[in-house]
């Protein structure tokens, strides 16, 4: 084999003495550094980050699978994201992430890397950093966690959203909703519903980048570690096979991740963060190739927020596997996979166990689509909507207008008892897009006002430029492009002013005159938070739309694994 390895640890000279004898105090025989793959470990473990809080475990077990291949394993942290956690907001540092990751690696004695990834933006930051550098990689998910249990019922994080609603209109007590608190989050793992963790994790499954099952198998089981030393072993051989991550992520590829994505309800964080990849690993996706594709395919994975169950379900009814099996006539199937074989091989021999949890093309469990894509005079660049997560008889709907010109003065007027709303109102929340927080946060789904759920009204046509979490709910339209801090129409849209919805025929619409338009876009004032220094300001002035995915202009594509200069 010719190691990239090879041109720091089989030099001769000063340089190879350097390279070798710092590693050796870490008691590294000799003959480790023959020869022999060195595999990185990229990890995100942090306490700061609780789904990837055991992933130093996690780590021992992939060694234990590039030790037996034959391979050396280096483990090496970059910054992780806890979504929970940070602020102001996850999406803010994914690019940053992505960086650290791009550099860690090229910069490094590696001949292939494992990507430890976990909760929200681990995954595709770590994905998107990986794809700049192109080596052979392999995903190893975290799992997510054993299903909630309270008071007889099963929960997971979508219902965080139920509890907190009925706390804030007097349906619960306090102390019942921190007794729920306690009884969510009950094992290792990250949010158990088909929230954006997972829907990351299913995603690199479709998309072949990972082993069969990675998905969906709990992080308390014991199988999860099982298939992180099979990667292990499997990282050794895609380097002796010279299988690069430009070989897997193929259009093919993207388009059965599209595919798989809608089936299974997943995340709207999705189409954000697939773009962005593709832009790194030079595949040309836009908002439109989503809409193509999920025109064909209903809903077939009956899981929360879209529907009953959770991830745990899921892996016991037969996984993503079994859910692929029954898109097999859309999907690509000869899209090859880090097993080196076409991914239908991960999947033509399931078997589904549970009907009731994944459901079949000729009966699913909704004919709507995962996402839909609208376009119209408020998002000529595009929006998002995921339909299964909404309320039928708000798909079409025509309501006037309440907006809110920030997250500030949305905290500060929504549960105003003279806030001027009633139930057929749309709420619109600007300056929340990826240049305008600076970040993206996830306030897509806005609360309702509580007098209105003191009314009984548990869904609104929500709009905004920002993001909503993947566990969230309800008619809500996010990623309106391009965001009200640059211009777009989302910025002039008053209070009182029509907005239709229509998302049979996806479209999204201010109903206003193009001259009224013209003339209020006259009289806009640039509203951005002013960053003055740091990554924030780097942020700020290079990222692109949502449309785009979100990416920093200049990180798009990549500069492959060679090290341009060499002081040694």
């Amino acid at each position: 084999m010719n190691l990239r390895s090879s041109n720091w640890f089989g030099r001769t000279g000063k340089d190879g003495f350097i390279y070798r004898a710092w590693m050796k105090n870490q008691g590294i025989p000799a003959h480790e550094f023959h020869g022999k793959p060195v595999i990185g470990i990229c990890n995100t473990w942090s306490e700061l980050t609780p789904c990837n809080a055991h992933f130093r475990e996690l780590a021992e077990s992939v060694k234990h699978g590039i030790y037996e291949a034959g391979g050396f394993p280096v483990e090496f942290p970059v910054m992780s994201l806890g979504e929970t956690l940070i602020k102001p907001t996850a999406m803010l540092y994914r690019n940053l992430v992505s960086m650290d990751v791009e550099e860690s690696i090229r910069a490094n004695p590696m001949d292939g890397v494992v990507l430890l990834c976990g909760c929200d933006k681990t995954t595709p930051a770590l994905l998107m950093g990986a794809c700049s550098v192109d080596l052979p990689t392999i995903v190893v998910s975290g799992g997510a966690m054993l299903t909630g249990k309270f008071r007889g019922h099963d929960i997971g994080t979508s219902d965080l959203w139920r509890f907190a609603e009925d706390q804030r209109s007097g349906k619960i007590s306090q102390g019942d909703f921190e007794d729920a608190e306690a009884c969510m989050a009950r094992s290792r793992g990250h949010c158990a519903v088909m929230g954006t963790a997972s829907t990351m994790a299913s995603m690199t499954e479709a998309l072949g980048l990972s082993l069969v099952d990675n998905a969906a198998i709990p992080a308390a089981d014991s199988r999860r570690k099982v298939l992180a030393h099979l990667s292990g072993m499997r990282i050794v051989d895609m380097v002796k096979e010279n299988l690069k991550l430009s070989a897997i992520l193929t259009r093919a590829a993207f388009e059965n991740a599209i595919i798989t994505n809608a089936a299974i309800g997943g995340s709207t964080n999705f189409i954000i963060h697939l773009l962005a990849i593709a832009g790194r690993i030079g595949v040309p996706l836009t908002m439109d190739d989503f809409d193509t594709h999920l025109k064909k395919i209903p809903l077939i994975a009956n899981l929360q927020p879209s529907g009953k169950y959770f991830m745990e379900d899921l892996y016991y009814a037969g996984g993503i596997p079994a859910l692929m099996k029954e898109l097999d006539a859309f999907l690509q199937g000869n899209a090859i996979a880090v097993s080196g074989k076409p991914i239908s091989d991960q999947y033509k021999n399931s078997v589904c166990y549970n009907r009731d949890v994944i459901g079949t093309i000729d009966h699913p469990f909704n004919q709507v689509a995962g996402i839909s894509v609208l376009k119209g005079n408020l998002c000529e660049d595009g929006a998002v909507i995921k339909p299964s997560a909404a309320s039928p008889d708000l798909l079409q709907h025509a309501g006037k207008a309440i907006v809110f010109e920030n997250v500030e003065d949305y905290k500060a007027r929504i549960d105003d008892p003279e806030l001027g709303v009633d139930e057929s109102s749309v709420l619109v929340l600007k300056n929340v897009g990826p240049k305008g927080y600076p970040g993206m946060p996830e306030v897509g789904n806005m609360s309702i006002p509580k007098k209105l759920l003191k009314k009984g009204v548990t869904d609104m046509v929500r709009i905004s430029d920002g993001r909503m979490s993947g566990t969230g709910f309800g008619t809500v339209i996010l990623h309106v492009s391009p965001e009200a801090s640059i211009g777009g129409t989302l910025a002039i849209v008053q209070d009182g002013d029509l907005i239709t919805l229509d998302v049979l025929n996806k479209t999204l619409h201010v109903n206003l005159s193009e001259e009224e338009i013209a003339e209020r876009k006259k009289h806009l004032k640039s509203v951005a938070a002013v960053v003055s220094r740091g990554y924030t300001w780097l942020y700020q002035q290079h990222v692109e739309q949502a449309s785009q995915g979100a990416d920093l202009d200049f990180l798009k594509g990549g500069s492959g694994s060679e090290v341009v200069k060499d002081s040694h």
